[in-house]
């Protein structure tokens, strides 16, 4: 009998997709917000954090066990060691540490086939990770941007700026159609070269890059596995938790992508 629940049981979280999310360290712990524990909660995947390492066999074996990944904010890239330039005196935190964590983490990941929503440093982190760039410091560096990109102290619950989106790309028909949004926005760096394999779907209205996703294969230095790519610059999970399901469905999409698996 104990046999045939476990089985039962194991058959049941087999239906359900684990979604990896990617933990940043700070003060010797390794965590992540709620927020996006919730949403992928919300979606119907399994949430499952991954501690930040730089072990490639304990991130093999970790995207063993999951079937997608959400990669988190954070702190700012090296530019140096990234892309190649000199650091200006823009440069918020750097952490070296999450910085090979992410890269390693995501590029595996990407390798192994697995779906991927990057948020916030999450989108950026798809430049870095496969041969583009950044804007190390927005106010600073872009001349024309006059939206207010860090919108602190506003709670990020409501959107302070809007994203125009591009009509039939697969943020639009995630988002049932639609070519525009209001969302919420805390950073300074964004996507300046876009890497091969990916296009932009959604710009604020000083063009900032707010949206990228797969537009074919990556480079081929790096390992592909074709599978589903979304990168956003703004904070879908915080206004999901908030109780306004407009950005639920992008979480959705990486669990019905994962379930694939």
């Amino acid at each position: 009998m104990a046999v045939l629940l476990l089985a039962a049981a194991s058959g049941l979280l087999a239906k359900t997709p684990v979604i990896g999310i990617s933990a940043y360290s700070e003060s010797g712990r390794c965590q992540v917000n709620m927020t996006y524990v919730n949403a992928v909660r919300m979606a119907g995947g399994v949430p499952l954090v991954i501690p930040v390492t730089d072990d490639d066999a304990q991130i093999e074996a970790v995207l063993s066990t999951v079937d997608g990944l959400v990669m988190t904010g954070g702190e700012d890239f090296d530019p140096l060691k990234w892309f190649g330039e000199e650091p200006i005196r823009g440069l918020g935190e750097v952490v070296p540490e999450r910085d090979a964590y992410d890269v390693k983490l995501v590029r595996a990941a990407v390798a192994k086939g697995i779906p991927v929503l990057g948020i916030c440093r999450g989108e950026q982190l798809l430049a870095v990770a496969f041969g583009g760039s950044l804007w190390q410091d927005i106010p600073s560096q872009v001349k024309d941007s006059y939206v207010k990109h860090r919108q602190s102290p506003t709670s990020g619950a409501w959107g302070t700026h809007s994203i125009a989106i591009e009509k039939g790309s697969l943020l639009s028909r995630v988002l049932n159609g639609r070519t525009s949004a209001v969302v919420n926005s805390f950073h300074h760096q964004a996507i300046k070269q876009v890497p091969q394999g990916f296009r932009v779907v959604a710009t604020a209205p000083d063009g900032i890059i707010e949206a990228v996703e797969r537009s074919g294969r990556i480079a081929s230095q790096y390992g592909d596995g074709g599978a589903f790519i979304l990168g956003v610059q703004f904070h879908p999970e915080i206004i999901t938790n908030a109780g306004n399901p407009e950005f639920l469905p992008i979480f959705q999409k990486l669990v019905e992508e994962a379930a694939r698996q």
